[in-house]
């Protein structure tokens, strides 16, 4: 026997998948957090994109939120994600995309590029669910930052506090150098 769906139910679904693909989550997060069909979603991207969604893997290593940077905006959202998940009974998935918004408006009220995308927080929150990242206070300034579960976290300083030496020299604020000081 086929259970009838429940139209509200399904419009709630179709909600959430719309923030989602606003927020520019891949498909795949979309297929893990709502139960819609594949077509229904690739409609639905196309419809709010205006485009295909993009294919290929998602990210699938802890190390990439040990770099510094990454590992300091994985922090921001970790902590505030931590704190939307124990507010109220929201849902898993509206507990990211709320934390996602907070932490999107942190970055842009910094003036700073954002580093995290929503697949990526997406997967960081699976990490932690896994147990394969946990968070560890910072001997100095007492701020909870993201860690290997199994990391000897025993005297760690975090990024912030012990900058690395080259932290902020890329290529991308190099490139805008030189194209403000190229003549026009």
């Amino acid at each position: 026997m086929v259970r009838a769906k429940s139209v509200l139910s399904e419009a709630r679904q179709i909600e959430i998948a719309s923030e989602l693909i606003r927020l520019d989550a891949r498909l795949q997060v979309l297929e893990a957090e709502v139960q819609l069909s594949r077509e229904r979603l690739l409609r639905l991207y196309r419809e709010i994109r205006g485009k295909s969604p993009p294919k290929g893997m998602l990210p699938f290593s802890t190390d990439w939120f040990m770099t510094w940077q990454p590992n300091v905006h994985a922090s921001l959202f970790m902590n505030i994600h931590r704190h939307q998940v124990g507010l109220d009974d929201a849902t898993a998935v509206e507990a990211l995309i709320r934390a996602y918004r907070l932490y999107r408006e942190q970055i842009g009220q910094l003036g700073l590029p954002e580093v995290l995308s929503i697949t990526r927080a997406w997967r960081l929150t699976r990490f932690f669910d896994a147990g394969m990242l946990g968070m560890t206070a910072c001997t100095c300034c007492g701020g909870q930052f993201v860690t290997h579960t199994f990391e000897l976290a025993h005297q760690y300083v975090c990024g912030l506090c012990h900058m690395p030496s080259r932290a902020g020299k890329t290529r991308r604020p190099a490139n805008a150098e030189v194209a403000k000081a190229a003549p026009r």
